[in-house]
């Protein structure tokens, strides 16, 4: 009888250019799937509300996937050393096959089993499913990791280019599958209330909604994704990001795909790609990114913690509505547009003086496409703190732009509709309408929407000063 190997599924909810499933096909032994739910191993990281809805229907998908290829996909609940020995002792199976992960906890996790299944005989393969390049492929000319994304890409650009995707296997040979947990019983989905009504009109999780998407997306989009990519109010992005956090399309399908195009069209978009890299990259080689400044020297910032104006922030009742109009679209859709993020995220951080921490939590439970490494190397740049880090006199003024990305207002009255009756010329700034103008939208300042909670020129001065009081204290202390 041919002993069966395990794959363990984790975020790669693929069957397309998955080298770990690829390689346990490769053998002719039957392939049994599994998925597990560890839950304790990330820790305060562990997914949050939005993340858990998508990986519901997603895993959905991949079952239905894995059945039309003959097989079928194993739930197991609880920490994934002890849950995988139980499956080998069950199955009989001597081999293991995953696609590697870089978070740091991940990481930590997948040595230790590792090192275990090794000591008692068990085959291990691990693959690169997740990446373009391997951490430590992409380094500076003296062998060290870059800390700056433009020389970090430029390296990029001239490695030899990522291996061709992989075809998903035409049929996988059946295994004798072990029992295995309900999907539902893991109420991975919100009951009560079930605030998910905006993501399931938004989003379609799964292989082959992704696949589908990016086609569309190089069909379509792409050629306007070098003009339209900082415009919110035109669908000139490509919402690839949740399906790429969860692996049901891989970064070299990406890149592959969209590399077909012209290179002045390919460019601005495989820069994004190339981001998501660079941010994988260096949580690799900085585990704490996600919990503290890259740039030590913001180690002891005077961060404002009041809760009334991070609460205003995270329901979208700033006053400023480019900023609401943002914060709106990630409570209704899991998602942000790119450049709202970062003006939402200045906003929080400069405008309001709140640690970036409480935004990256606030987005990690939030966003269907919350990833570890780009979410905290996102907010520390915007913050001013990070690698290759936006200097913190940079701060985002809200109304120009708005003015400047939603012209028309068109975003804006999609997501605040208090407001949608304001002409564009003042509706990114309703309190400069006048009494005439706000009466016949039909628009009441502090009672139908409410004024900004702090005056731009005002907070941008109160933040400078708080950042030159740091930078000078923190000075000191190194002397």
């Amino acid at each position: 009888m041919t002993e069966p190997v395990i794959v363990w599924f984790r975020r790669d909810l693929r069957l397309a250019d998955n080298p770990a499933l690829a390689a346990a096909a490769a053998g002719g032994q039957p392939v049994i799937a599994v998925y597990i739910l560890d839950d304790e191993a990330p820790g305060p990281w562990r997914p949050g509300g939005a993340s858990r809805w998508w990986l519901h229907l997603s895993l959905r998908s991949l079952s239905a996937r894995l059945a039309t290829a003959g097989s079928g996909l194993v739930l197991r609940r609880g920490p994934a050393g002890p849950v995988l020995r139980h499956l080998l002792a069950e199955t009989g199976a001597r081999a293991v096959f995953w696609n590697r992960l870089y978070d740091p906890w991940a990481v930590r996790r997948d040595t230790a089993i590792k090192a275990d299944l090794a000591s008692q005989g068990v085959t291990v393969g691990s693959h690169n499913g997740a990446l373009l390049f391997e951490p430590s492929r992409i380094q500076s000319r003296n062998g060290k990791p870059f800390r700056v994304f433009t020389p970090f890409w430029r390296a990029c650009v001239a490695a030899p280019p990522p291996e061709r995707p992989l075809a998903a296997p035409a049929r996988l040979r059946p295994a004798a599958l072990p029992t295995a947990e309900r999907l539902e019983d893991w109420r991975l989905l919100p009951t009560r209330p079930d605030w998910a009504g905006g993501l399931r009109a938004t989003w379609e999780p799964g292989e082959p909604a992704g696949l589908r998407r990016l086609t569309a997306f190089v069909d379509d989009a792409l050629m306007r994704y070098g003009a339209e990519r900082n415009r919110p109010d035109r669908g000139g992005t490509s919402r690839l990001s949740p399906h790429l956090h969860f692996g049901e399309i891989s970064a070299r399908q990406v890149w592959h795909a969209v590399s077909a195009a012209p290179p002045e069209l390919a460019g601005p978009f495989l820069r994004q790609i190339g981001w998501r890299e660079f941010c994988h990259h260096l949580l690799h080689q900085v585990p704490s990114m996600p919990d503290e400044p890259l740039d030590r020297s913001f180690a002891g910032f005077a961060w404002h913690d009041e809760d009334e104006s991070l609460s205003a922030w995270r329901c979208g009742r700033t006053g400023y509505p480019i900023v609401d109009a943002g914060m709106r679209e990630l409570w209704e859709t899991g998602w942000m547009h790119n450049r709202v993020r970062m003006i939402v995220a200045s906003f929080l951080t400069k405008h309001l003086l709140v640690r970036w921490q409480s935004g990256e939590r606030w987005f990690w439970d939030t966003l269907v496409d919350a990833d570890l490494a780009n979410n905290a190397a996102g907010w520390q740049w915007v913050a001013g703190c990070g690698a290759d880090a936006a200097p913190y006199f940079r701060i985002f003024n809200p109304v120009l732009q708005g003015e400047r990305f939603d012209p028309e207002g068109d975003y804006v009255r999609r997501f605040v509709p208090e407001i949608a009756s304001l002409p564009a010329a003042v509706i990114h700034r309703p309190w400069d309408a006048s009494g005439t103008v706000l009466a016949d939208a039909g628009v009441r300042l502090d009672q139908t929407y409410p004024r900004p909670l702090v005056e731009h020129a005002a907070a941008r001065r109160r933040a400078l000063e708080a950042f030159e009081h740091s930078r000078g204290a923190a000075g000191r202390g190194a002397g």
